[in-house]
């Protein structure tokens, strides 16, 4: 066993494991999904593409656990043990930032929608929690009754709607769609 970064005993697959979702991620953010080789991501961590493929045995499962990994770090980065409006707000922001990773997110999210797909699991589980745990925000911040007779878990599926509809949006335009601004706009809605 090694010492890792964070000081606790870790072995080193752990290690080695961290190193190539570090890599990845940046990898993606830069280059998107399709950009962003396996082989690439192998050799800026010092291993070959098969040896890569003993951690992680596609190219969909390490971006389904670079997207964990940034959704983990999103919330650090925020400062907040649970999800608020305002920290939405300032992730779309942020969003507008990483466009490679935005893009990785959006190609692979519609891809997962296929029977089988490796990261299917991954973000059937992410839409239900993100469902259940913003539920419990637009509660817990707007109440119970909503405007336009939305109910709290309503409203959430919408949220979660904007977010990814405003990134394909922002994808795909040429004139650059304001995400941060639109949704602000959103949550002004839902506020009142």
């Amino acid at each position: 066993m090694t010492q890792a970064r964070t000081g606790r005993r870790t072995t080193r697959p752990e290690e080695r494991r961290q190193d190539i979702l570090e890599a990845a991620l940046t990898l993606f953010a830069e280059r998107g999904y399709r950009g962003a080789s396996l082989a690439t991501i192998a050799e800026k961590v010092g291993l070959t593409q098969q040896g890569l493929l003993h951690y992680f045995p596609s190219k969909e499962r390490l971006l389904a656990e670079v997207l964990r990994l940034r959704d983990e770090r999103d919330m650090a980065t925020l400062g907040s043990a649970r999800p608020s409006l305002d920290a939405l707000a300032r992730i779309v922001a942020l969003n507008e930032e990483r466009r490679g990773m935005v893009q990785s997110y959006t190609v692979l999210s519609a891809d997962s929608v296929t029977e089988g797909h490796p990261a299917r699991e991954f973000f059937t589980e992410r839409y239900e929690r993100l469902r259940r745990d913003l539920t419990a925000v637009v509660e817990a911040e707007l109440g119970t009754e909503l405007r336009a007779g939305l109910t709290p878990e309503t409203a959430a599926t919408l949220l979660i709607a904007v977010m990814d509809g405003l990134q394909l949006q922002w994808l795909l335009s040429d004139e650059g769609v304001d995400m941060a601004g639109v949704f602000e706009g959103m949550l002004g809605l839902l506020r009142g």
